[in-house]
């Protein structure tokens, strides 16, 4: 079978390998799609993924194809099923993963960051990891399964309730689910900061009540506007960049909780205003990868609860993942997909 090894910064090349042996308690999954992610983005420029990096590694989180084989121990999936993955796995044993915090588990584990993952023909995954998906939902929405189990603990930690009013900053992949999340939750008005035009009329299209360009537009006096002077109450920064999270600050009103979801770059710093902080008794919160959420995005895929199939914008078979990643991110794209067996 091929995979295509990340073997350092920049660096990719596919290789010929052997099709994985699988333990008793694992299942063979031949990958159909799988999904770039911000965080091989920023593997790919050599900065740190969820957990280390070793390579040569195969990377790729966010996948989803048909079990071919079963171990001896598995009872749940047989072969022929379709399932998506949930990458993390967990120790159980230390501090975090004890006290119900597993995501910052100290030993944080996951399939296409430490071991070989989707970008690859075949994957042996284990059993517990695997989450079968309705046969008729193609096989690339499934792959989305991931990063919506993220943006599903993010919302979590949003606590939305009916009537409020949600700005979500950045309407990349992370950004135009959000904003469907937030309309699933119930917010009375959900409004998008965006300065690319067709990632603006998407977010129309599939929940957002309004959306403007953070250049042009003057983002304070446009939030105060389109909520008829209440503001936002739950602001959601989906760019990962300073000036997003300086935005969010610069909009935020009297109680507003402030969610930065995306992964900046580690060294990323902001000018924190402690006396608006003090004043206006802002919340502010990050979110990290996905505790116990995957089973609700597959559930909310296989509900046909979301629009994802619209969301994916470029396709490339493995050879191409390199391609890819630089579509990822440019401003052309929405979500880019690779499908391992072109």
């Amino acid at each position: 079978m091929r995979g295509n090894y990340f073997l350092g910064k920049g660096k990719f090349e596919v290789r010929e390998t052997g099709i994985p042996e699988i333990r008793e308690d694992e299942v063979l999954v031949q990958v159909a799609a799988c999904g770039i992610c911000g965080t091989d983005v920023h593997i790919y420029h050599g900065e740190k993924g969820s957990a280390e990096v070793t390579p040569p590694v195969v990377l790729g989180h966010e996948f989803a194809g048909v079990v071919v084989r079963t171990g001896a121990k598995v009872t749940r999936v047989q072969p022929g099923d379709h399932v998506t993955a949930d990458p993390n796995r967990y120790c159980g044993a230390c501090r975090p993963c004890r006290m119900g915090r597993k995501q910052n588990c100290e030993h944080l584990f996951a399939l296409g960051v430490n071991v070989n993952g989707g970008f690859e023909e075949y994957v042996a995954v284990p059993e517990a990891q695997c989450f079968r998906v309705d046969p008729e939902i193609p096989l690339d929405v499934a792959a989305m399964a991931e990063p919506l189990a993220c943006v599903i603990h993010g919302i979590d930690l949003c606590h939305i309730q009916p009537g409020m009013n949600v700005l979500v900053i950045g309407g990349g992949t992370i950004g135009q689910m959000m904003l469907q999340m937030a309309r699933l939750s119930g917010a009375a008005r959900v409004l998008l900061s965006e300065p690319i035009e067709m990632r603006r009329e998407m977010a129309l299209r599939f929940g957002a009540d309004a959306a403007f360009d953070p250049i042009h537009e003057d983002p304070v006096a446009c939030v105060e506007k389109l909520t008829c002077g209440e503001g936002a109450d739950v602001i959601i920064e989906c760019v990962g960049r300073p000036f997003a999270v300086e935005q969010a600050l610069k909009v935020a009103g009297n109680g507003t909780m402030i969610l930065l979801f995306s992964v900046p770059g580690v060294e990323d710093t902001v000018q924190l205003p402690l006396f608006d902080v003090y004043k206006k008794e802002l919340k502010i919160s990050g979110s990290m990868i996905n505790p116990d959420t995957h089973q609700r995005a597959v559930n909310l895929i296989n509900g046909r609860r979301l629009h994802l199939q619209e969301l994916i914008t470029h396709h490339y078979g493995l050879e191409g993942l390199e391609e890819g990643i630089h579509m990822q991110m440019s401003a052309e794209s929405i979500k880019v997909v690779v499908h391992p067996q072109e």
